[in-house]
This record gives C-alpha cells, structure tokens and sequence, in this order.
C-alpha cells in the first residue's frame, strides 16, 4: 500500500503543538485547556481548516468546531474539490386570494442563473425529484 505525502504542517500549528505540549506536561492528565489556547487553536482552525488543526494538536475535532461557532473555515480547494453551493431558497405561501385558483406555481433559479417556472394542478402535485434531477443534468 502506498503512503501518499501530506504538506508539511505550517509553523504556526507548530508553534501552538510546542505550547499544547509545554502545558500537558505540566498538568495533570484530563485538565482543561486554558481559553487563551482554545481560542489560538480556533483562530488557526479558521485558517486552516479543523481537522489541519486538531490532528497535530491532538485536540477533540468536535469541541474545536464547536468553539468555532457558526463561520466556516477558511479553507483554499483545488477546483475539482468545490461543491456548488446552493445558495438562498425562498419559499413564499400563497396568498389567501391566490390559493383558490386551481394551479399553483413554483419558480427556481440556480446560481449559474438557469431558471425553471413550473406550473401544475393543484390538486396533483409534479414529480419533484424526476423535475429536480432533469433540471440539474440541464445544468450541468
């Protein structure tokens, strides 16, 4: 089986390691990590991604994540790596007035910008996934 070669570990994870190791060998086993480390570790994590971070440091890929709140990392991907992300998805109900009329509409916009307007009975609702999955293959 061959080993595939990971980047070398930026120095300032390897700074930060050389502090973690300073203070576990100086606590006892299962202390609590000063905050002031925690929020160093968070701050690389942003820059590097959690789990860059929390594999050298040997730290809880969780709670690192967790103490990172709601922002993403940082992280650059090679291209073939992104995922398209969906972006905003606005569902709007129909105004009493509209909802005795006997179609319904429905509109989505990619982030490509394609647009599909679907109209249907409302009393038969379309076949979601078969419209979702034609339209995306368009897309693509």
């Amino acid at each position: 089986m061959k080993r595939t070669k990971h980047p070398p570990t930026p120095e300032s994870i390897t700074s930060l390691e050389k502090q973690l190791s300073e203070f576990r060998a100086t606590h006892p086993v299962r202390t609590r990590l000063p905050d002031w480390l925690w929020q160093a570790a968070v701050a690389l994590a942003r820059q590097h991604g959690v789990y860059a971070v929390a594999h050298p440091l040997r730290l809880d890929y969780v709670g690192l994540k967790r103490r990172m709140g709601r922002t993403a990392p940082t992280v650059r991907m090679e291209k073939r790596d992104r995922v398209k992300s969906t972006g905003f998805v606005e569902l709007v109900a129909p105004a009493l007035a509209s909802s005795r009329s006997d179609t319904c509409m429905i509109e989505f916009e990619s982030a490509g910008g394609g647009k599909m307007r679907v109209h249907w009975p409302a009393q038969v609702p379309p076949d979601w996934p078969s419209l979702l999955r034609a339209w995306r293959e368009a897309e693509a």
